[in-house]
């Protein structure tokens, strides 16, 4: 589970501040009317980090596993959330604006988003062939404190 969550959080933190910093020129917004331009780049980066979760759920599933999608049909509750994320998503995006300041996104900017969150997917089985050492990282650190500890009350 450790190594999926490294993988996610660097991946994820880096995307979206690279999109926060950066965002207005690489999506060439720059020559749009300013405050439109921050809103569709803060609305971009929201539906990024929503992508990136809503991808990320698939990975959670399976945290061991590289094929994150074997038996996923016999889990119709976990595609019904997922279906309802994706769902509700469009619906805030789309329709909702002026309650979750967002603004409307155009289909390219659709895509970009879906693309930063299914390159989590490849990622994570990347993340998979990291090693995970036979003595759990708790125990390397809480025998020492112990004895530490120990050494103090005696």
């Amino acid at each position: 589970m450790w190594r999926n969550l490294l993988v996610q959080a660097v991946y994820q933190v880096t995307v979206l501040l690279v999109l926060n910093f950066l965002g207005k020129g690489i999506l060439n917004l720059d020559h749009d009317n300013q405050e439109h331009a921050n809103k569709l780049k803060n609305t971009l980066i929201f539906n990024a980090f929503v992508f990136c979760q809503m991808f990320n759920e698939f990975n959670a599933r399976k945290p061991d596993q590289m094929n994150v999608f074997s038996g996923i049909t016999k889990n119709r509750l976990f595609v019904g959330i997922v279906g309802a994320t994706f769902v509700l998503q469009i619906i805030i995006i789309e329709f909702l604006g002026h309650f979750f300041s967002t603004v409307r996104l155009n289909w390219s900017l659709w895509i970009v988003s879906l693309v930063i969150g299914v390159i989590g997917w490849p990622l994570a089985m990347v993340g998979k062939l990291i090693p995970v050492p036979k003595t759990p990282f708790a125990k390397i650190f809480i025998k020492p404190y112990q004895q530490c500890i120990a050494a103090r009350s005696t």
